[in-house]
């Protein structure tokens, strides 16, 4: 792992998780769990409405906590109830916490290459329907980011658990003085509850 985004990693404090959003979690760590005790692959597709922000973090801050926590056999995807783009946005503050991004297609909807360490396989980030042939098909956790896509998607097809965990949406602070600030502490938020869920899984 790039030593700048380990030492993001290092510094988050999951002291600063309530109680409240612990139970919003746990169903994620008991599906983790229970996947590594049978030694089954993981697969987890973070769902938002236009996988353009909130499902994309969560996808990328937990592909590389399970890499932070050496927990194998994990794939995390994202997908969306329609298709846009990955917002500019989250790229630009990923950029600055470590992660090297390229773009490898160029289109309204690009496709980017997201890496986090030198000798592990890039994420491949582009926005998609969460049904879309690059995402699992079953044996997978549906796990709902936004509260629309949790709302219009009671079911989703092939999902082993569905498993709401939302967070606002920084979009409401996009052309403001604070968009900077809110994406970066939205990335925060998400990859610290990401730490937490992942530390659990070495707890005994």
């Amino acid at each position: 792992m790039f030593d700048n985004i380990k030492e993001y990693i290092d510094a988050l404090n999951i002291d600063i998780i309530n109680n409240d959003r612990k139970v919003v979690l746990q169903p994620l760590i008991a599906f983790l769990k229970h996947k590594g005790e049978e030694n089954k692959p993981i697969d987890l597709n973070f769902i938002c409405t236009h996988n353009s922000r909130r499902s994309h973090l969560s996808q990328v801050w937990a592909q590389v906590m399970a890499n932070y926590f050496s927990i194998e056999n994990v794939t995390c995807y994202s997908g969306g109830t329609e298709a846009t783009a990955l917002f500019p946005k989250v790229k630009k503050t990923l950029v600055k916490i470590g992660f090297d991004i390229k773009i490898i297609s160029q289109s309204n909807n690009p496709i980017y290459s997201i890496k986090y360490a030198d000798n592990v396989h890039p994420l491949i980030g582009f926005s998609k329907t969460y049904d879309n042939s690059f995402n699992p098909k079953s044996n997978f956790a549906a796990i709902l980011t936004c509260s629309h896509a949790d709302g219009e998607c009671p079911f989703i097809s092939g999902a082993e658990k569905r498993i709401p965990i939302t967070f606002n949406d920084p979009k409401a602070f996009d052309n403001t003085d604070f968009q900077d600030q809110k994406y970066l502490e939205k990335s925060n938020e998400i990859a610290t509850e990401m730490k937490y869920v992942f530390q659990q899984l070495k707890v005994k």
